[in-house]
């Protein structure tokens, strides 16, 4: 596979998106970490400003392990931030403190394209571990209708990277937002240094989208080419 040209054809768009969204990331993380909020308050404190702004006193905002692992659970109603953005008062903490506060209030609104995200989560984590083997056993062993099944699964996961974009563009964008209008970040600075981390996290959705999407086209491509011949 790796030495296939039509693979890098379709794959080598998604990973050079990957390689450009993630030294984005880097940057602007470590040039706006550096850069302190107004009155210093922490991303943790940013996001309970704009949740309390919003009506939502009772959602719990934690603390957790590992870096940049912060998300919100709309299970548990819960914000859980990395360390550093929940303890760190920077720009860049307050932009990551406030997209997932963005995903709080899409919960809370009945945002439909993150309700059919939450609802379809359990079969995308089930398609993932068997369309592999579904494709692969169906290719290697010539049975097409296998091999087209594991397709559609992958589809499936395509499908999921596509609805997600708009579930974080929108909540980076909700973030934004609250932020001016909460008088949390002032000045061409800081708000430039906000749309600069947002923009560079939003690339790697669509990274994933790309990649996602290149990834199907080519299981399709090889499987109408090795069923085509063999027809």
């Amino acid at each position: 596979m790796l030495d296939d040209p039509i693979f890098w054809l379709f794959t080598a768009p998604g990973l050079l998106l990957g390689f450009y969204a993630q030294s984005l990331i880097k940057a602007n993380y470590v040039r706006y970490s550096q850069v302190p909020t107004l009155g210093n308050i922490t991303g943790a404190q940013v996001a309970r400003q704009l949740l309390d702004s919003q009506g939502l006193q009772k959602l719990r905002i934690e603390s957790t392990q590992g870096m940049l692992s912060d998300h919100y659970d709309p299970r548990a109603k819960c914000l859980r931030l990395s360390q550093e953005v929940f303890y760190t008062p920077s720009i860049a903490s307050a932009g990551i403190a406030a997209h997932e506060a963005g995903h709080a209030l899409q919960d809370a609104d009945d945002y439909v394209p993150m309700e059919v995200r939450s609802y379809i989560v359990p079969i995308i984590q089930l398609s993932a571990k068997i369309a592999p083997w579904l494709f692969f056993g169906g290719y290697l062993l010539g049975l097409s209708q296998i091999a087209w099944t594991g397709v559609i699964l992958f589809g499936a996961n395509t499908l999921f990277t596509l609805i997600t974009l708009p579930v974080e563009l929108d909540a980076s964008k909700r973030a934004k937002e609250l932020l001016v209008s909460q008088h949390l970040v002032e000045g061409n600075e800081q708000i430039s240094g906000i749309n600069k981390v947002l923009t560079a996290a939003a690339w790697t959705y669509v990274a994933g989208a790309v990649s996602a999407i290149g990834s199907l086209l080519y299981f399709v491509v090889i499987l109408f080419s090795r069923f085509r011949r063999r027809g």
